[in-house]
């Protein structure tokens, strides 16, 4: 998209498997911004070493991670598609903002912080941890993205990336905006997807759904879906309730019919009871309602899943989409960096592709 639209920039960590947290939550309003913005999406493998994962296993999961998204409605075409490390200038512009921000501004990060709180040796913490904010500020800076949606947990970043921003006009562009200060984008709505065990959805809980599970996967998923004792056909609580939750956010309309039958412990609340030779067999309970959720996902993802699995068989094609994706980015990349080395006063030569 051209014109007015505001430029919006998306980072993916391409390790473990999407759940459906990571769907509410990232994909699908990164789709839903891409109709309306100029959008940018990558896979942040680059900062995926910081947690030195196996090789074989980090080019399985970029792969993964950009069939899911692309599987799930992400278009190539209409967003620009990429991966971190596909784009040298990432890394250049990278040191030269850690040449300009001082050492409070990261003494003071999250990433940072954490992990000494957490009682690890400040001298064994590695350097790529520490300076993941500045890795972060480039990979928005070079881009000149004007809107970055980020979670409460990582606003801190983005103000390191402005801070970055404003520290090297200053220094360089004596106040003009060579590298444009960008917003955080907060949706103050997002809402905590409830797992299995009514926690929030997450993979270190291991209470997680996935978009690509089969029905018998789920099936067997959800005979771990923590419920209360109400007995069969006795009216089932709503409130908070994990699966009415995860239904309405796929198919509001199905959730709305399926709050009838949990306020009435019937399959048809219109059927009397005293009509049926045998009333259980109308009534309803934590098993209809957990198959109901497996029905709904099935129907919401069903395509998707197969598209994924297609994606997954021929890896070449995603290379392709990433490829073409990178060309893009870098041809956007490239001049912003190309004045940033002039301003600096280095007279290295960008290649031209």
């Amino acid at each position: 998209m051209t014109g007015e639209a505001k430029r919006v920039l998306t980072g993916i960590k391409p390790t473990g498997t999407l759940h459906l947290g990571n769907y509410f939550g990232a994909i699908r309003p990164a789709i839903e911004l891409a109709k309306q913005h100029d959008s940018f999406l990558f896979l942040a493998d680059l900062h995926a070493l910081t947690i030195q994962p196996d090789p074989a296993r980090l080019r399985e999961e970029t792969y993964g991670i950009a069939a899911a998204w692309i599987a799930l409605g992400v278009d190539p075409e209409r967003t620009i598609f990429y991966r971190q490390s596909d784009i040298a200038e990432i890394p250049t512009l990278a040191w030269i903002l850690s040449c300009c921000l001082p050492l409070g501004y990261l003494n003071r990060a999250h990433s940072f912080k954490d992990m000494t709180t957490k009682g690890s040796d400040a001298g064994n913490i590695l350097h790529g941890l520490y300076s993941y904010p500045v890795l972060m500020a480039a990979d928005i800076l070079l881009f000149a993205a004007d809107q970055v949606p980020v979670g409460k947990d990582q606003k801190q970043h983005l103000e390191i990336a402005q801070e970055a921003a404003r520290k090297f006009n200053h220094i360089y562009g004596q106040g003009e905006a060579i590298l444009k200060v960008p917003e955080a984008l907060i949706d103050e709505r997002v809402m905590t997807i409830p797992g299995l065990d009514g926690r929030k959805m997450s993979k270190s809980y291991g209470n997680t759904l996935t978009p690509f599970m089969t029905p018998k996967e789920v099936k067997k998923a959800l005979k771990r879906l923590v419920t209360d004792s109400t007995e069969y056909g006795q009216p089932l609580p709503t409130e908070s309730d994990t699966i009415l939750t995860l239904i309405n956010l796929l198919n509001p309309e199905r959730a709305q019919l399926l709050a009838t039958n949990y306020q009435t412990g019937r399959k048809d609340p219109s059927v009397n009871d005293t009509s049926l030779d045998e009333p259980s067999v109308n009534y309803f309970g934590w098993g209809d309602a957990k198959a109901a959720l497996n029905e709904v996902l099935e129907d919401h993802f069903k395509e998707a899943r197969e598209r994924y699995q297609e994606l997954m068989s021929d890896t070449r094609k995603l290379e392709h989409l990433l490829t073409l994706g990178a060309e893009r980015a870098r041809a956007v990349a490239r001049p912003i960096l190309r004045r940033v080395l002039d301003l600096t006063g280095l007279t290295t030569q960008l290649p031209s592709s």
